[in-house]
């Protein structure tokens, strides 16, 4: 009996502060273009720096950069957790 090894997918908003992930492939085509040419590109690890009092919007660090995006567009985008 072959065990497939599949990893488990959570999106940006399931991330605790502190927490980080690796985007994943299947968001390419939910991520906008903006977010795409600010470095988050598929293979790229982020981290959950800070949830805002209103739990909108989260700040995240990617390549050294610091965003923040709507909770919205964080439940789309879909990491596997490290």
């Amino acid at each position: 009996m072959h065990l497939k090894c599949t990893a488990i997918l959570n999106t940006i908003a399931t991330l605790h502060v502190g927490e980080t992930g690796i985007i994943s492939e299947e968001s390419l085509d939910v991520i906008p273009l903006k977010l795409l040419e600010m470095g988050c590109l598929p293979g790229t690890e982020v981290e959950l720096l800070q949830i805002a009092p209103l739990k909108d919007p989260l700040y995240i660090c990617v390549n050294g950069s610091h965003l923040a995006i709507r909770k919205e567009m964080a439940t789309q985008i879909k990491i596997i957790k490290n």
